[in-house]
């Protein structure tokens, strides 16, 4: 009998990763989705199609973070043999914006699962969506599982919340609960307001001739940045060992905010110059005089998060994970999926 996972989140990028992932593993897939007026599951379509085959199970349940009773409906319906809580209110700078929101739906949200598992007496293993965020204003770099938080931001804050929360549920009522501190990963799936997508889609957009030029803040942010696909089997590894530990998922690797999108701008074949500085910096096309990138000081956050990097060393010998893809196949993955989507070709692939 095929065991059953329940995925929170599952039309986010994580999700639709890890859906795919536990599909092939042989598992039924449950997700939960929150109604809307409008579908938001391009991510998961295929999922559902006639191809999906061998028997396999997929199926989705309306409920909500927020609403502690449609939890514990849904866990009393499927009885999960892994949760994998991977839905919040994610992006960092909206956080600054609604902190009630993100606190509740990120933070008390977790605790609201928790407390459903327990009182449904069922026997979950749970994976916590947890954040580099968490480290925010350094201590120490890299940063291990034992780096002291420090969270910049609301949504920073609120997972820290859910970390303690896991780590308390598991010492106090040997529940099978862990935190995956998964620093930053990528991919085609990422949603376009995040800086790594924004650059990808913008410049492929600029190239075909669709948009302008393209906005950022804080180009000197530091960042250890990897591939969703590659992180989703760590997810899955943590619920696999004998005793319930927390993890970080790292490649090691630092890369500024301007290392990605210089990377980017020479793969799309510019020849750029920098021009200016601070909020007055640009990039400009050195053959025709353009600008292709401002920047622009609605996208710096009220506090910023200036250096983060990961020490995956704990998941390398316990779990037998480790990153393969680092920033310059990345950025190869995301342009090609991108130029490919203006009907484009990327004039300078190099093979991840």
């Amino acid at each position: 009998m095929s065991k059953k996972a329940l995925i929170t989140g599952i039309t986010g990028q994580d999700g639709s990763y890890l859906a795919e992932l536990l599909i092939e593993k042989g598992y039924e897939v449950h997700g939960i989705v929150r109604r809307s007026s409008t579908f938001n599951r391009g991510r998961i379509d295929h999922l559902f199609s006639d191809e999906q085959g061998s028997g396999i199970h997929t199926e989705l349940h309306y409920g909500d973070l927020g609403d502690g009773n449609s939890l514990i409906r849904i866990l009393s319906a499927v009885k999960p043999d892994e949760i994998y809580n991977l839905a919040a209110q994610s992006h960092v700078a909206i956080s600054f914006d609604i902190p009630e929101y993100t606190g509740d739906v990120t933070g008390i949200g977790a605790a609201r699962l928790l407390e459903a598992v327990r009182s449904l007496d069922l026997d979950s293993k749970i994976y916590q969506a947890s954040s580099s965020e968490l480290y925010g204003q350094v201590r120490e770099t890299p940063q291990t599982e034992d780096t002291p938080f420090h969270p910049r931001s609301p949504y920073g804050c609120a997972k820290a919340y859910a970390f303690y929360m896991m780590q308390n549920y598991r010492e106090s009522y040997g529940m099978y609960a862990v935190n995956g501190i998964l620093f930053n990963h990528e991919s085609p799936r990422r949603g376009k307001n995040f800086v790594t997508r924004k650059i990808t889609y913008t410049l492929a957009a600029i190239v075909a001739g669709k948009q302008e030029k393209l906005y950022l803040g804080n180009l000197d942010a530091t960042r250890d940045w990897g591939y969703t696909k590659e992180y989703v089997e760590g997810m899955w590894r943590m619920l696999q060992q004998d005793t319930p530990e927390d993890y970080v998922l790292a490649t090691g690797k630092m890369a500024s905010v301007r290392d990605f999108l210089e990377l980017c701008l020479r793969r799309c074949g510019y020849t750029f110059a920098r021009q200016g500085e601070g909020i007055n910096e640009k990039y400009v096309d050195v053959d025709t005089g353009k600008t292709i990138v401002e920047i622009d000081e609605r996208y710096y956050r009220p506090a910023e998060v200036d250096l983060l990097c990961g020490d995956p060393s704990k998941a390398k010998e316990k779990l037998g994970w480790e990153a393969t893809v680092h920033m310059e196949g990345l950025a190869d993955i995301m342009l090609e999926s991108d130029f490919a989507k203006m009907g484009l070709t990327l004039p300078s692939t190099v093979a991840a």
